[in-house]
């Protein structure tokens, strides 16, 4: 990165989004910095996308296309690639109509159509077939997992679906706990494909931990969309567990993040635990916190009564974590049943 800036607006300019002073702002930093490429923490229109570009000569990317880029490096299997083609061909649909506008004057007439309209309509026409193709691929995989799923559940082993912003150690966590072989890296999106394990508890029980794809703020729209099948895993989870980054300096502001994507997926009624990860971070920074500390730093954004502080590379606190997934299934064992079972 070369540089940055930063506009505060009531509203967003329809036409480029930035302001008129501080797009030539923009404009005069060109020669000095160099930029070949402009990137937006924000969802670009079609319309303000297609105008920077024209005036900034340089190509223009704004926050969706940036992720969506990310997780076509990081998909691995067969379902992870095809969510994130899908959402990369439904971002791109309405952004067609000016890739050939500069061929509109070629011909045309009464009665004619110019052949950069004939272009047009003819990829329109095949990325339509290749989202329909792509979201039948879906579909069968979906109904393929309900179909596990369905079997899952008669088998009656509960599932514990790990939930959390991105890069906030849930992979490091299902390797650790369930010996796993999981991709690990620092860095955001490093595994989007989900990861069942079995896990024994204190009890002897027997669970399923299940990784998800990390949340992140603002998660676009097609994103979500797009891996509906593997988000669906997290309604049928007993509970839920959501991993935070303690050592972050935003990690309310991340626990809010997931918070709001969980609301959206109707999923705050759910059992969950709070898992604050990388309490080591804190420890070798000389930022020890006590317990109690962190979990008022955090309170009323991710912390409820099942709160464990935890460091999932150095194994702390675990077996606590372990303890407290085996009280929180019993418990809800426990209000399944019937009132009069309750009392014996």
């Amino acid at each position: 990165m070369v540089g940055k800036i930063v506009q505060r607006l009531p509203q967003p300019s329809k036409a480029h989004y930035l302001g008129k002073g501080k797009l030539e702002e923009l404009l005069s930093l060109k020669d000095s910095l160099d930029y070949d490429v402009v990137i937006f923490d924000d969802d670009l229109s079609p319309l303000q996308q297609r105008n920077l570009e024209d005036v900034l000569q340089v190509k223009v990317i704004d926050r969706t296309a940036l992720i969506l880029d990310v997780f076509a490096k990081r998909a691995r299997t067969r379902e992870g690639q095809l969510q994130v083609e899908l959402a990369q061909h439904e971002y791109l649909f309405p952004r067609l109509a000016g890739q050939w506008s500069h061929l509109d004057r070629l011909g045309g007439g009464i009665g004619t159509r110019g052949p950069g309209e004939s272009q047009l309509e003819t990829d329109k026409r095949l990325i339509r077939r290749r989202i329909t193709r792509l979201g039948e691929q879906i579909e069968a995989m979906r109904k393929h997992r309900a179909l596990y799923r369905r079997q899952r559940g008669k088998s009656g082993i509960p599932l514990v679906a790990l939930v959390g912003y991105t890069n906030t150690g849930k992979s490091t966590l299902i390797n650790a706990l369930g010996r796993a072989d999981v991709l690990v890296e620092d860095k955001l999106f490093a595994t989007l494909d989900p990861t069942t394990r079995r896990l024994k508890l204190p009890d002897k029980r027997v669970v399923l931990l299940s990784d998800t794809v990390g949340f992140i703020r603002k998660l676009p729209p097609t994103i979500v969309t797009a891996f509906r099948a593997t988000l669906e895993e997290l309604d049928e989870a007993a509970v839920l567990l959501h991993v935070v980054d303690l050592s972050a300096r935003n990690a309310a502001e991340q626990c809010h993040t997931v918070e709001d994507v969980l609301a959206d997926l109707n999923l705050l009624d759910k059992p969950r635990i709070t898992a604050l990860n990388k309490i080591d971070l804190l420890l070798d920074t000389s930022r020890a916190w006590e317990e109690e500390t962190a979990i008022e730093y955090l309170s009323g954004r991710c912390t409820g009564d099942d709160t464990v502080l935890i460091s999932a590379t150095r194994g702390w606190g675990l077996n606590k974590l372990l303890e407290t997934i085996n009280h929180v299934l019993s418990s809800s064992d426990r209000r399944s049943l019937p009132a009069r079972q309750k009392d014996i």
